[in-house]
């Protein structure tokens, strides 16, 4: 074991959930620490995979389930703007059904936090004997998906007790992030100071994720307004994408309340027509590329009498002219802004849950660790 006791404990918590949420800077820190050289190269001891073969690879997988395959969702838009490798994301559960193309000049990512998922650990067995190369990412050191992979990235997040997954869903990102970081230096794909530049920014992310958390209040105030509604929306564009779908499973699978992500373009394909007077659309409206896009997509909502929730970047006097209810966050570049954005979704569901009477950290029917298929 690499935690004590004491860190299994609610150390004064209402909860294990709250307590998690609030281990997320340490999580953060605790996956970046030691992987940087004193001459600024990074480097990953447990990775056990020569830079010769990763040279070689011409396609990525990332396979994972529910907040697991969210991080690998994230994992896509960086690894694939870095290293310029196509890269597949899919639910591992229909990894191996589909028959997909593998071979030794692939790389296979599994992400698990207990590395004992069956879905993803099957998945990973069928990447092996098609010849693939697979890489675990995982929180347990000695967990069947470390054994059995090629090489691992162990998280170091410290055990989460929670059901709901919220301090690895961070880890799992910054994770990922390393591994894209290390495939573009070893390929060349990237220059040193890039990478230095990158992982400079990382080492914010502590600080913005604990003034995120101060958003509590609001947070609070904004489930007291709509802890009774039915239904939610989340949506969100490019990696606000995968930050709304995540925000969609936290509220649903604490607080049974129907709760669905979409990239926001696709609402006018279909998804609103659900969409009528006071139904609530939480919205990823964080600075980047597509943020022009996604300002149209919640005048869309808003016509039609959705009251709208947005998570936006500090600052920002624009949001304000199109959403209600506006959470601010801090500036952060666009392939990071995942791991500050989810917190005060993280939030909103748990105080929502909360005030509805249900259990945040055994949620029915759900476990930590699904071992059946």
């Amino acid at each position: 074991m690499t935690w004590d006791l004491a860190q299994a404990q609610k150390g004064g918590y209402d909860t294990f959930m709250r307590k998690e949420i609030d281990e997320q800077p340490a999580a953060i820190r605790d996956a970046l620490v030691g992987r940087v050289t004193a001459g600024g190269r990074l480097v990953l001891d447990d990775l056990r995979i020569s830079d010769d073969v990763l040279r070689e690879v011409t396609k990525v997988f990332v396979v994972a389930c529910g907040t697991a395959f969210h991080s690998g969702m994230v994992a896509k838009y960086a690894i694939e703007h870095w290293t310029r490798l196509p890269v597949e994301i899919e639910i591992a559960s229909e990894f191996r059904y589909r028959d997909p193309v593998l071979g030794p000049d692939t790389l296979t990512i599994a992400v698990s936090q207990s590395g004992e998922t069956i879905d993803t650990l099957e998945a990973a067995r069928h990447a092996k004997r098609q010849g693939s190369l697979v890489l675990a990412v995982t929180n347990t050191l000695g967990s069947s998906l470390a054994r059995e992979a090629d090489g691992a990235i162990y998280m170091h997040a410290g055990p989460e007790i929670g059901v709901a997954a919220t301090k690895t869903f961070a880890a799992q990102m910054i994770s990922q992030y390393l591994v894209g970081l290390y495939l573009g230096q070893v390929r060349g794909s990237m220059f040193p100071q890039e990478i230095a530049d990158f992982l400079e920014r990382m080492d914010e992310l502590p600080a913005k994720v604990e003034r995120a958390i101060g958003l509590e209040r609001a947070c609070l105030a904004l489930a007291e307004r709509f802890h009774e509604a039915r239904d939610f929306l989340f949506i969100g564009r490019h990696t606000g994408y995968p930050a709304a779908l995540e925000g969609a499973l936290k509220l649903k699978e604490i607080s049974y309340i129907h709760a669905e992500g979409f990239p926001a373009a696709e609402l006018k394909h279909g998804p609103i027509a659900m969409v009528e007077q006071g139904v609530p659309v939480v919205a990823v409206a964080t600075q980047c590329h597509v943020y022009p896009k996604i300002l149209s997509n919640i005048q869309e909502v808003r016509a039609r009498g959705a009251e709208v929730i947005a998570v936006a970047t500090e600052g920002d006097t624009e949001i304000r002219k199109v959403a209600q209810h506006v959470l601010e966050v801090p500036d952060t570049p666009e392939l990071l802004s995942p791991v500050v954005v989810t917190v005060p979704l993280q939030l909103l569901a748990y105080h929502i849950a909360r005030l509805r009477g249900c259990d945040v950290d055994q949620p029915r029917n759900l476990a930590k660790s699904v071992t059946v298929e």
